[in-house]
């Protein structure tokens, strides 16, 4: 059972993101591993958190949605959590997955606003809504509440369940946002010199007194210079997207059935036969040159371009050992069905169940609760 508990917070670890471009929501952890009522079970317990995420897949219908964790300082010695869950806790703290704080409230609604996330609560924080108004709109403050088939998100007002919603970042974020920080902290998991990952992927700064500060330790933080440019893009395979994934000037990302050394995305668990023996192992990489997205064919077969996102055969453009930019709506076909294009060309995910990160976990551990009705 412990081995299957491991397995399943790997699976979780792999759905936390603190890179503006991927989070796809706002969660409290110190909140949600008490939502007792979705499994009956012992008063705290970090698979919740997988319960939730599971949730928000469900209600954006999609596969693999990150999410921006924030954690409560006293989760790390929590004596309801287990020794293996404080410690897995304090490693994901370590590596820059999460934030760590001592009071995590206001700061869950500042990322929120900063980024344009929705935020995944039972608190009403009422006594935030001044500051934050916003929490009024719809689809910005949800409640994950049991419900029949595992957690369901709920509207905070007006009643019903309602999709969690994304605008853009506040005025403050969009100028945060250009920008990287450096902590004085050499050792700052968010703003340090061991930043685990690109440093494009750096979460927003706090502002106190409007000066940029390292939500974790309190200093001021100095400006290092302008963030990479970045296009999210997403993968969809037979209308359905799979995953979404980050292009940077400084990050090239190769695309296809395999890529060599684990290095790119690959698409093969999603594939057909068919499709397996057509798509090469990399078969595209896509580049950003400046603000520019250029696609380039690396594959055996060729790779198709649709512009405009025209299923139109006749418009459809292929590629070969060449290069080509994207405009905005075009839409890259590596077989049919298989598609790659930014993230916001496509409305919906399609996907109508989204593969679970619960999938290993022991039943007696954790168990879905269902409510008559």
């Amino acid at each position: 059972m412990r081995f299957e508990v491991s397995k399943v917070l790997d699976a979780i670890e792999r759905r936390l993101s603190t890179d503006p471009a991927t989070a796809r929501a706002v969660v409290d952890l110190a909140e949600v591993v008490r939502y007792a009522d979705f499994d009956n079970g012992r008063p705290a317990n970090m698979l919740r958190l997988g319960q939730l995420i599971d949730a928000l897949g469900r209600s954006v219908a999609e596969e693999n949605v990150p999410v921006y964790v924030i954690v409560h300082r006293g989760l790390l010695s929590d004596a309801d959590l287990t020794s293996n869950e404080r410690m897995v806790a304090r490693r994901w703290a370590d590596d820059g997955l999460v934030e760590v704080l001592a009071d995590p409230a206001d700061r869950l609604l500042e990322v929120a606003e900063l980024l344009g996330l929705p935020v995944l609560s039972r608190n009403r924080f009422d006594g935030l809504r001044g500051r934050y108004q916003w929490l009024g709109q719809p689809g910005r403050l949800l409640a994950p509440l049991p419900g029949h088939g595992g957690p369901a998100l709920v509207a905070r007002s007006g009643g019903g369940a309602t999709a969690p919603v994304s605008v853009d970042p506040s005025p403050d974020g969009a100028q945060l946002l250009v920008r990287l920080w450096h902590c004085p902290d050499p050792d700052c998991a968010l703003f340090g010199r061991m930043r685990v990952g690109r440093p494009g992927g750096q979460p927003p700064p706090t502002l106190r007194t409007g000066r940029p500060t390292c939500p974790r330790h309190g200093e001021r933080l100095a400006e290092t210079g302008p963030r990479p440019p970045a296009e999210v893009l997403s993968i969809r395979v037979d209308g359905s997207v799979r995953q979404r994934f980050v292009v940077s000037a400084d990050h090239p990302v190769v695309v296809g059935r395999a890529p060599e050394r684990g290095e790119g995305i690959m698409l093969g668990q999603w594939l057909t036969e068919e499709a397996r023996r057509w798509i090469s192992r990399s078969h595209v990489r896509f580049e950003l040159h400046g603000t520019e997205l250029v696609v380039q064919d690396v594959s055996t077969n060729g790779t198709g371009v649709r512009p405009g996102g025209s299923m139109d055969d006749e418009e459809r453009r292929t590629i070969k050992r060449q290069a080509r930019p994207l405009l905005p709506a075009d839409v890259v076909e590596l077989y049919p069905g298989v598609h790659i294009a930014r993230s916001r060309v496509w409305a919906t995910g399609g996907v109508s169940n989204p593969s679970s990160v619960m999938a290993d976990a022991p039943t007696m551990s954790i168990r879905t609760v269902n409510r008559p009705g």
